[in-house]
């Protein structure tokens, strides 16, 4: 059975202060704040959701902020760099309003493609290319409108520890097609048009420890539960240690680590974000699932109060 999939569907990270993770998300980089929930499995700590107004896969990127929190160190073993993607023509608008909010960056080139290349504030590295593919997004906030707003994922930078193994989870497993050979980089796609393109470090360096400013992990697409189910016994089928489904309540989630010691996790589209709370209110209000509900009045005393803002 070959498997393909369209691309990544989330990626998950930790970080400092929740405040200052929405200035910066929202903020600063005009995304939608989707969904305030708690980590299932930490209710005493956010889980925040942010991403294209729709909130739609290929867009969402998500939280766990610690205040306090030790810090982690990039390297093998994770996503190194998380990159968004921006219309065509957006990218001098993306300059003026990184250096508008005092956000250093550098101006980078990979296969042909330019990149603007910075850390959030807690030191996660990300990166903004443009290109054509991929639907604009509508949602507008503060000075960051539809015409320059980021869609969602370029893709990522994957740091391995054993990359040929790494390669090998990228096309075998998650059926990705290797396109390009530059430098230290091995370029891969996926079949969508959003969240698609893999670039992989074929050296390897200082081993990631997990703390404030890394990655957790990235998750995969999987279009329904029927394929959700395809895809864990296919992970299986070819040596992948594959998690039991799990209930994330906006999409079921299998996890393993690829033998390059990457977390992944396969995620189903569905439900999504709407089926708790409306389109038009998404992000609010905290979520709870029916398990933590009883505690509602506890969390919302214990967790740090935050709120969108408009920093224009």
């Amino acid at each position: 059975m070959k498997k393909h999939t369209t691309g990544i569907h989330h990626i998950t990270a930790i970080v400092g202060h929740p405040q200052e993770n929405i200035d910066f998300y929202a903020g600063v980089l005009g995304l939608r704040l989707v969904k305030k929930t708690i980590n299932f499995d930490d209710p005493g700590t956010y889980h925040l959701y942010f991403g294209n107004e729709g909130g739609k896969p290929g867009s969402i990127i998500t939280f766990f902020p610690w205040a306090n929190a030790y810090q982690g160190q990039i390297g093998d073993g994770q996503v190194g760099v998380t990159t968004y993607v921006v219309p065509t023509g957006a990218f001098e608008f993306w300059e003026n309003r990184l250096s508008k909010f005092d956000v250093d960056f550098t101006v980078t080139e990979r296969f042909d493609e330019k990149y603007l290349t910075f850390d959030d504030p807690h030191g996660l590295h990300l990166e903004i290319v443009e290109r054509e593919e991929g639907e604009s997004n509508s949602f507008v906030f503060g000075e960051v409108t539809k015409e320059v707003a980021i869609k969602g994922f370029g893709g990522a930078i994957l740091f391995s520890s054993r990359p040929e193994e790494t390669t090998r989870a990228l096309v075998d497993i998650m059926g990705l097609e290797v396109i390009g050979i530059e430098g230290d980089y091995t370029r891969f796609r996926a079949s969508g048009d959003i969240g698609n393109i893999i670039d992989l470090k074929m050296s390897t360096g200082v081993r990631g420890t997990m703390g404030v400013g890394t990655v957790h992990h990235i998750a995969w697409r999987a279009k329904d539960d029927a394929d959700h189910l395809e895809w864990q016994k296919h992970a299986q089928n070819l040596g992948m240690h594959v998690t039991n489904i799990k209930d994330r309540n906006y999409f079921n989630a299998i996890y393993f680590r690829e033998q390059g010691d990457i977390l992944f996790e396969i995620a189903t589209d569905p439900p999504g974000f709407t089926h708790d709370e409306s389109y038009e209110t998404m992000g609010h209000q905290l979520m709870l699932p029916s398990q933590y509900e009883h505690l509602r009045d506890q969390l919302e005393m214990s967790l740090i109060p935050i709120e969108v803002r408009r920093l224009d």
